[in-house]
């Protein structure tokens, strides 16, 4: 940590409100019974005593939609150009500690030594990162703590703010959160405050009461690729796309072009690979048949495929997919009957 300060809680809104004023700031919005990342206007409100969004704010970083490359034909023949960037200077402005975590995950991929993705990381360097801890667990389906989390943490943030009371305890974690600092007054951070934060900090982190052995499936997944287990755990799946739709670390996009007779436009969208046809090649084949393989890909990338990649677990027990399954799918339920194996 670089150095501390606090600030009143109920001055957050207004330094959100006035951090817009300069730079793009997205904040969490209530929108009737929902909370979304969005974009500050003069008129928003920023809405900070949300629990958690529905939807996860990778989307500032990996949008669900976005041009990558416009073509015209002219008489000299094909005119190609690539999109610029479109990255301000933004901030991204209360998520929560396992969002953040999932942007360290999200980077591990899209920013690679062998593979630089122009787009996502235009965006994430000229993004600032400010956490917002969970003194108190918000659901009892967060398991963040099974998976390399806390409650309470300054993986992936660049500022964190804890609630210690009257105040924000307001760390600037790194040199990009430091440039911030003007926005958050002078009022140095006192002993008293920082160990007010790690008696929260201790007590939320023991307040998750969902465990799953996430770090013990992996040497079990390598010699179960064939195990009838994955016979069961699909049949009342609807293939609807929710769970990774919701996912922060869910990555899966398609690439298309929109024609028309003299210009063209190629788009990266979302994609999810609960999707029958997300596997269909031109051929006609498709590697994953049934809802079966979808499943096991799905649970094999989280817990095995990531960790041989990238030394990671692709999860960040926000709990969404627990939440949100039309049909009451766990994975908490599948990762433990994994380990059992």
């Amino acid at each position: 940590m670089l150095f501390r300060s606090l600030i009143k809680k109920d001055a957050l809104a207004g330094i959100a409100k006035k951090m817009a004023g300069d730079v793009l700031v997205w904040a969490p919005v209530k929108q009737e019974d929902n909370v979304l990342f969005k974009p500050l206007r003069a008129d928003d409100e920023p809405f900070f005593a949300y629990l958690n969004s529905k939807n996860a704010p990778k989307n500032v970083f990996f949008p669900h939609t976005e041009t990558l490359m416009k073509y015209t034909r002219t008489e000299k023949g094909m005119v190609f150009s690539e999109e610029v960037n479109d990255a301000p200077q933004s901030v991204l402005f209360g998520v929560r500690p396992c969002d953040a975590h999932s942007f360290v995950l999200l980077d591990k991929l899209f920013d690679q030594e062998k593979y630089k993705d122009g787009y996502y990381i235009a965006k994430r360097r000229n993004t600032t990162v400010i956490t917002l801890a969970c003194v108190k667990p918000p659901y009892t389906s967060c398991f963040c703590t099974s998976v390399d989390g806390e409650p309470v943490s300054s993986d992936g943030a660049d500022i964190l703010l804890t609630d210690i009371g009257g105040d924000y305890l307001v760390e600037f974690v790194t040199e990009k959160g430091e440039k911030l600092a003007k926005y958050f007054g002078d009022t140095q951070a006192d002993a008293a405050a920082d160990a007010k934060k790690n008696e929260i900090a201790a007590k939320a982190k023991e307040a998750i009461a969902s465990k799953i052995p996430a770090h013990e499936v992996k040497p079990i997944l390598d010699k179960n690729f064939d195990n009838p287990f994955w016979d069961t755990i699909h049949r009342k799946c609807l293939a609807c796309g929710t769970c990774t739709y919701l996912c922060p670390t869910c990555h899966c996009f398609d690439i298309s072009d929109e024609v028309t007779e003299v210009e063209g436009v190629r788009i990266r969208s979302w994609d999810s690979c609960m999707f029958p046809l997300f596997t269909k090649e031109t051929s006609g084949h498709n590697p994953r048949t049934s809802q079966k393989e979808r499943w096991r890909q799905r649970a094999m990338h989280k817990f095995k495929y990531y960790i041989d990649m990238f030394n990671a677990i692709a999860c960040v027990g926000c709990g969404r997919c627990v939440m949100y399954c039309p049909v009451n799918i766990d994975i908490r339920k599948i990762v433990t009957d994994i380990s059992k194996l």
